[in-house]
């Protein structure tokens, strides 16, 4: 039952592209249909999720014969693919749907409808990757979502930051799918099939480790793992908003599946696999966050905190690895679940987070964090909106942020705990990197409300502002109650978290996720601290109903201080970033004054990505002027090219 669903759910999503060919006096209209094409997409998505997730559900996979050299119409939901097929039919609904009013038609008569397009088109394509179950079929999915991800992220194409941003999107993402080629060919050698099915074999030859690598290449890219990140912060950060919080909450996400898909066709997977997920885990949650506090960008902030957990993710996952190399069944399933549980919840709260920012974005006009200030008075809303995201991302209670960390902490500190003499280094290491990545993200998230929703404007851009429209509050509230409702009914997830893990280690007696974390007790612990928190702002609203004085707090004589007096984000995060100089560079512009009448100088802080500014671009532009010595050979001569030739050929029957 579920598997016409998912067709029908890919159908919609696709169709929903095509109102925008509609003539441009019906464009009110066809945003409209879109939407609802979405809409009705996304419920038949959720609803084939929900399922295949139900108690003693079986899939029945539909197969149909192509004429295309080993591709097959092979198309399946079960667990595993119901986790991600949920996630992206929720996040893409809720996203349309923003987006009638954040990048509306007749505010946007240029690109409103080439957005939509591409809005489905990916969406569609992330529908067919997760249900595949053929490389070719796959590949299909991929590319349409590889590719109609680069027409949306460069929605404004004629500024050149987007541009840039598109151009290195697009690079890395051509990168990655080669990648993926080179997997997919690799695994046809070895089992002579492109059918998932038919790959456990291969996978217990020789060529595992071949493969292993070439998947965390191709789908290490798109999730963004350290250092395979270097187009993340710049793509999310030009995008439209609501092709962020598809991109950050879902797209990325691919890389995960990829990944967890892959990974569990072999029954016995080398321990490094885990220790080398554990290694780039760790790397990515502490750099992620690391680069996040120094940003002045808020979009580009979050980007950052994408990257960091994708390292959590990956976390969980090496977890999961070392615990199916070592036979160890409370390790596969505190790993995996937890890794899958932060899949959902990272999904949640960052597109709730970057919803949040659109809504700042389209209501000031900027996203400079120190232009804005005192955002909570007039848009309150978008402000808790913010608040709860924040906490959420943190892995604070009461919200789903601290379930699914508490899951990747258990595995972390169990497989520290009775390891292998080779693993239990990694899992103290990455617990501790952990703790220390959830203080420095409440530091960042502290900065960052404080910045912008707290104190006065710092500018006109900041006094200016407005509450959104029910249209873009809506899908914002749904994600905050999301985020709520995981961390209170963290109980009802583990036999969902069961079934898919189930999926994952299919040959392995496992243990249920109920017996191994208490989740019934941190339920209960975060509902009682929701009550109190709902008493105590009763108990505050009650006294603040009275008469309230309306005399100015004594100055001690001193004038008002300007909103320029306040502390910057810059400010605020300095200390810190100075303590992290061992992984960061940044750039500081401080002139010095000089002479009786100096001009007017201004401090200005940078802060380049260290793979990408420090690593990747110097790399890049030294070959570029070294291959720009060998232009003298292109004359435009056949004659020459043939000589070139005819040298080659003599070389190579030379060297046989």
């Amino acid at each position: 039952m579920s598997e016409p669903l998912a067709v029908a759910a890919l159908s919609l999503a696709l169709a929903s592209a095509l109102p925008g060919a509609l003539p441009r006096r019906f464009e009110r209209a066809a945003e409209r249909i879109s939407a609802l094409l979405m809409i009705a997409g996304a419920a038949c998505g959720l609803l084939a999720g929900f399922l295949a997730l139900a108690p003693g559900a079986a899939s029945s996979p539909l197969e149909l014969p192509w004429s295309i050299p080993a591709g097959r119409i092979a198309i399946e939901v079960d667990a595993l693919s119901a986790v991600f097929l949920i996630q992206i039919s929720l996040i893409a609904a809720l996203g349309s749907v923003y987006g009638l009013e954040y990048w509306s038609q007749r505010a946007h008569p240029g690109s409103g409808s080439r957005l939509r397009a591409a809005y489905g088109v990916v969406t569609a394509g992330m529908l067919l990757v997760v249900i595949a179950r053929n490389g070719v079929l796959f590949l299909i999915g991929w590319e349409l979502m590889a590719l109609a991800a680069f027409v949306a992220l460069t929605a404004e194409h004629e500024k050149p930051a987007v541009r840039s941003a598109g151009y290195i999107y697009l690079l890395a993402t051509r990168t990655g799918t080669l990648g993926l080629y080179a997997m997919f060919a690799l695994l046809l050698a070895a089992s002579g099939t492109l059918d998932f099915d038919g790959w456990a074999g291969a996978l217990r030859s020789g060529t595992a480790n071949g493969v292993f690598l070439l998947a965390l290449l191709g789908f290490g890219l798109k999730a963004g793992i350290v250092p395979l990140h270097v187009w993340l912060p710049s793509a999310h950060a030009a995008a439209p908003s609501h092709v962020s919080a598809l991109m950050s909450g879902v797209l990325i996400k691919m890389g995960i599946y990829g990944l967890v898909r892959i990974t569990s066709l072999c029954d016995a997977p080398p321990v490094w696999w885990g220790e080398a997920l554990l290694g780039l885990g760790v790397i990515s949650a502490v750099l992620g966050v690391a680069l996040a506090l120094g940003q002045h960008d808020l979009k580009r902030l979050l980007a950052y905190h994408s990257v960091e957990n994708i390292g959590i993710i990956c976390l969980g996952l090496g977890v999961a690895l070392i615990g199916r190399s070592s036979g160890r069944p409370s390790l596969i399933v505190l790993g995996m679940a937890g890794a899958l549980l932060h899949t959902w919840n990272h999904g949640l709260f960052k597109a709730l987070l970057f919803l949040s920012a659109g809504s700042v974005l389209h209501a000031t006009g900027t996203r400079e964090i120190d232009r804005l200030g005192g955002l909570r008075r007039r848009m309150p809303a978008t402000a808790l909106a913010f608040l709860v995201g924040a906490v959420a991302i943190c892995g604070l209670p009461p919200l789903n942020g601290l379930i699914s960390e508490l899951l990747v902490y258990l595995g972390l500190f169990r497989t520290a705990v009775g390891a292998t003499a080779s693993s239990w280094p990694y899992g103290a290491l990455a617990a501790t990197a952990l703790a220390l990545v959830g203080g420095l993200a409440i530091a960042c998230f502290t900065k960052v409300f404080g910045a912008v929703f707290l104190g006065s404007p710092r500018s006109p851009d900041g006094a200016s502002a407005h509450e959104s429209g029910r249209a873009m509050l809506v899908p914002m509230g749904v994600l905050a109650l999301l985020c709520a409702a995981i961390g209170l009914g963290a109980p009802l997830l583990a036999p969902v978290l069961d079934a898919a893990v189930g999926i994952w280690a299919a040959e392995t007696p496992l243990t249920s996720l109920a017996e191994l974390a208490p989740l019934r007790t941190v339920a209960l612990v975060n509902g009682g601290l929701v009550a109190l928190c709902a008493l105590l702002a009763l108990w505050l609203g009650a006294r603040v109903r009275g008469a309230q004085p309306t005399l100015p707090t004594w100055d001690c004589g001193f004038a008002p201080p300007a909103p320029r007096a306040q502390y910057t984000a810059s400010s605020f995060a300095d200390l810190l970033l100075r303590s992290l100089t061992w992984i960061l560079y940044p750039v500081r512009e401080a002139p010095e004054p000089g002479g009786l009448f100096p001009r007017a100088g201004r401090f200005q802080s940078h802060l380049p990505d260290t793979v990408l500014d420090r690593a990747v671009l110097p790399t890049a532009a030294l070959a570029s002027r070294a291959l720009a010595r060998l232009r003298p050979i292109q004359q435009g001569s056949v004659h020459l090219y043939l000589l070139y030739i005819l040298a080659t050929v003599v070389a190579l029957l030379v060297w046989r």
